[in-house]
C-alpha cells in the first residue's frame, strides 16, 4: 500500500471513529428501543406499532425501531425515569399514574366534559405545547394522546348513587378522584393487575374507557356499563434526549412532523376502538349499557364539581395558574370539537 493509501485509509477510519453513536453510516440502520407497558393488543402498544412503522418507512429504512410491549423493558412507573437514564430510547407513560408529576398535563383528566379520545389528545398536546411543563425537561416528547372517557364497568348494575357508595371500583389518578367524590372506594393498580383483582373479588369493577371491555377482556367479568363519560388518561411518548440529538437531522424532522398527525391518529383509532370493543362486548356477553336518567346525572355533576376547584387550589399551591390552565383546556377542547 502506498502512502497516498495510507493517508487516505486514515483519514476514513478517524472519520468513523468521530461519528457519534447511532449515525447512519455506511448504509447501516439507526437502532432505537421503544418502551411501553400495557400488553401489545392495547391501543397504547397498537399506536406504538404504527409510528414505528412511519418513522422506518418515512426514512426509508434509516431507523430500526425495536418495540418491548407488556413492561418487558421498562414498567408503567418507571418509564420517565427510565428512559432519562437511558435504560429505553423512547418510552411511553399514562401521566395519571404519577399525578403530582404531572401536574400541568394531567390537568386534562379532570372531570371537563373531554367529548372523546381525538378531541382529548389534540387538547393535551395543545396544553403541552403552550406550557411545557417542568417535568419534561430532561426528555424529547415525540406525541401526546389520551383515552376515551372513563365509565364504569362492574359485576353488578349501578343506576343511581346509592349503588354506588362503598363500592370498590379500581381507578387511578382522574378516574380515583371521580370515584371518590361520588362516594365508590377507588382502588389503585395497574390495568393489567385488573383481572385478576376481579376475578378474586378484590374490586367489584372499574371507571376506565370502555376499549378494554374487549383488550382485557373485562366483559365476561363486567356484565354492566354505566356511561358517566368523565375522566380521560393522559399519555406521553418520550425520548432519552442523547439518544434525540445523536440523530440526524432529516429524521428528527420526521419525528418532529409525526407529533400532532401520530396524536391525532391515536384519538380517532381509540374512538373506533371503544366503539367496536362495545358492540362485541353486547353481543359476545350480552353486556347491558345503563345510562343515568337526567335527574340522576345531575346529581352525580354536581359530585364532581369540587374535583376542579380543588385542583385548581392545589396548582396555586405549586405556584401554577390553575384557573388559566383550566380555562385554555376548554379554550382547546372548543378550538378542536369537530
Amino acid at each position: 500500500m502506498n502512502t497516498i493509501s495510507r493517508v487516505f485509509l486514515m483519514i476514513i477510519l478517524a472519520a468513523c471513529l468521530l461519528l457519534p453513536a447511532g449515525s447512519h453510516a455506511g448504509g447501516a440502520a439507526i437502532g432505537l428501543t421503544y418502551a411501553n407497558f400495557p400488553p401489545a393488543n392495547t391501543f397504547p402498544c397498537v399506536q406504538m406499532e404504527r409510528w414505528k412503522t412511519e418513522v422506518e418507512k418515512r426514512t426509508g429504512g434509516k431507523v430500526k425501531i425495536n418495540t418491548f410491549p407488556g413492561g418487558t423493558l421498562l414498567g408503567a412507573k418507571a418509564m420517565l425515569d427510565g428512559v432519562i437514564a437511558g435504560q429505553a430510547d423512547i418510552g411511553c407513560l399514562c401521566m395519571a399514574y404519577q399525578p403530582g408529576r404531572f401536574m400541568v398535563t394531567n390537568a386534562t383528566g379532570l372531570p371537563l366534559g373531554i367529548p372523546d379520545a381525538r378531541t382529548g389528545s389534540l387538547v393535551l398536546l395543545d396544553l403541552f405545547q403552550k406550557y411545557r411543563p417542568e417535568a419534561f425537561a430532561k426528555v424529547k416528547v415525540l406525541t401526546m394522546f389520551t383515552s376515551a372517557p372513563t365509565n364504569i364497568m362492574s359485576k353488578v348494575p349501578i343506576r343511581s348513587l346509592e349503588d354506588l357508595k362503598g363500592l370498590d371500583l379500581r381507578g387511578s389518578g382522574g378516574a380515583a378522584q371521580v370515584l371518590a367524590a361520588l362516594g365508590a372506594n377507588p382502588v389503585g393498580m395497574p390495568m393489567p393487575a385488573v383481572p385478576e383483582a376481579l376475578q378474586k373479588g378484590v374490586v367489584k369493577g372499574l371507571l376506565s374507557s370502555l376499549e378494554v371491555m374487549k383488550d382485557f377482556n373485562f366483559a365476561e367479568l363486567c356484565r354492566f356499563v354505566t356511561m358517566t363519560d368523565t375522566a380521560i388518561y393522559p399519555f406521553a411518548v418520550v425520548m432519552n434526549l442523547d439518544s434525540w440529538n445523536r440523530l440526524p437531522a432529516d429524521v428528527r424532522k420526521v419525528m418532529e412532523g409525526l407529533r400532532a398527525e401520530q396524536a391525532e391518529w391515536t384519538g380517532r383509532y381509540m374512538d373506533r376502538h371503544v366503539r367496536e370493543a362495545m358492540q362485541w362486548s353486547r353481543e359476545k356477553y350480552k353486556v347491558e349499557v345503563i345510562k343515568l336518567s337526567p335527574a340522576e346525572k345531575t346529581r352525580w355533576d354536581k359530585r364532581l364539581r369540587p374535583i376542579v376547584a380543588k385542583w385548581i387550589a392545589g396548582a396555586r399551591a405549586k405556584g401554577l395558574d390553575g384557573e388559566a390552565i383550566v380555562a385554555d383546556i376548554k379554550a382547546f377542547m372548543a378550538k378542536r370539537a369537530q
